[in-house]
């Protein structure tokens, strides 16, 4: 009974669990009251890809396992400000932590358990279970339309910034599915995919000028969120017709996409990148408002960001006239501001959000850095950006690499000349079984 009134801590972020996590809490329970600190979306997301469940759908399941007596948040990776809240007898905690990224974290925990001699209690990984293998068999199994719709906004109020590639195919969508790197002590991933106007039309040899209609670009959006699970953003150049926007809007939430961005622009569409913009006309704040309202009118779902992208800058206005749009954008209903420029650096996108981020009507910002392509993340960030996206990058470095194949084949008269500088065929096989 002595035993039952120590308090012994157990960090979980897992939503999946395995026999590993139940050895730990078995013993655990053996030395004391157990209080799970539960890490919070944020913290998860500071050093892995986002969980399957939300932090009250994970609480819940953790608050209703049989050793544990109280579950409390944990904000981040550092143990340090519970632990000193709370001074434990004892942590416990797998022993596969000795290496990698929470190596660190447990130097930490060792050091302030010190202060009043508080103990680590390690148990051994459980062999054989390879959470990495469970998360490929969830991803192998699908996903739903609900839970794919909700995570751009859980990754939005997760992360300090959400990082968004192109996929105008399934082979490009696995690649952004799969692609983890750990670097240093940081871990790097896509977190999302964008269906770009661009890229659809490109693909099908027809020009950026909405040339491809809805239909046919769902259907392949289709596609792609057949093998991933991934959040999807989808570039919805104007909107089309007033009247034809809410069923855009009610099939592309029926399919599962997060969010759809919607341009200021009327008329035949012309690409934003392009120099000369001339005959290209901008909405009306009154015309795109009714645009915006109608888009929020018609979704379903609270987690559905309907994205107002301002195109002031691509048509030579003046930053008034940016931040007048974006709050008017913004009190009709829009739950994002992207901010366009076809200039060489940030400076103009920059300028906007100094004065937008203090506007009592301020949004979330979208960056799409396809001309200030040399900014870093960090910058953006630091700028008051939540989102960027690579829009068209995925296309653009294909269409060098099978041009210089094709080449090389025809030069060589062969294709083995190639060999070493594509995929082997079994990469290939490997990524799609």
């Amino acid at each position: 009974m002595k035993n039952k009134k120590k308090l012994v801590y157990v960090a979980f972020s897992d939503d999946i669990l395995h026999e590993g996590h139940f050895k730990i809490l078995k013993k655990a329970s053996s030395l004391g009251n157990v209080v799970v600190g539960l890490l919070t979306d944020e913290a998860i997301a500071s050093y892995k890809t986002l969980p399957y469940y939300n932090f009250k759908q994970r609480e819940l399941i953790i608050k209703n396992m049989k050793y544990v007596k109280r579950v409390v948040k944990q904000n981040m990776l550092d143990y340090t400000e519970n632990l000193k809240l709370l001074k434990p007898h004892y942590v416990v905690h797998g022993d596969d932590w000795k290496k990698g990224i929470q190596k660190n974290t447990r130097k930490k925990v060792i050091k302030t358990l010190k202060s009043w001699s508080g103990k680590l209690i390690e148990i051994p990984y459980t062999k054989n279970i390879s959470k990495t293998e469970v998360k490929e068999k969830i991803i192998k199994t699908g996903t739903t339309p609900d839970i794919r719709k909700t995570k751009l906004k859980r990754l939005v109020n997760a992360k300090n910034i959400v990082r968004i590639l192109e996929s105008h195919s399934t082979l490009t969508g696995l690649i952004i599915e799969n692609l983890k790197i750990t670097k240093k002590k940081e871990f790097l991933e896509f977190d999302g995919m964008w269906s770009s106007s661009l890229t659809d039309s490109a693909l099908r040899g027809k020009p950026d000028n909405q040339s491809v209609d809805y239909s046919t670009r769902i259907l392949g959006l289709n596609e792609i969120l057949e093998v991933t699970t991934k959040p999807m953003i989808f570039d919805a150049d104007n909107g089309g017709r007033l009247e034809h926007l809410p069923f855009m809007i009610k099939s592309l939430e029926r399919i599962g996409v997060s969010a759809v961005i919607i341009e200021d622009k009327v008329g035949l569409k012309k690409n934003s990148l392009f120099k000369n913009q001339k005959g290209t006309k901008q909405d009306s704040i009154k015309s795109f408002c009714k645009k915006i309202s109608k888009a929020k009118e018609t979704k379903i779902s609270d987690d559905f960001f309907i994205i107002a992208r301002i195109e002031s800058f691509i048509l030579g206005k003046n930053l008034k006239d940016a931040i007048n749009r974006a709050e008017a954008y913004s009190k009709a209903g829009a739950d994002a501001i992207l901010i366009h420029s076809k200039e060489n650096n940030p400076s103009q996108i920059f300028s906007f959000s100094k004065k937008f981020i203090k506007s009592k009507y301020y949004k979330p910002l979208v960056a799409v850095p396809s001309s200030y392509s040399k900014t870093y993340e960090k910058e953006l960030l630091k700028n008051g950006f939540k989102i960027v996206i690579y829009a068209n990058h995925m296309m653009r470095a294909s269409y060098p690499a099978m041009l210089n194949v094709a080449k090389s084949i025809l030069i060589n008269k062969r294709s083995f000349n190639m060999e070493k500088k594509i995929s082997p065929i079994k990469e290939v096989i490997n990524l799609i079984k």
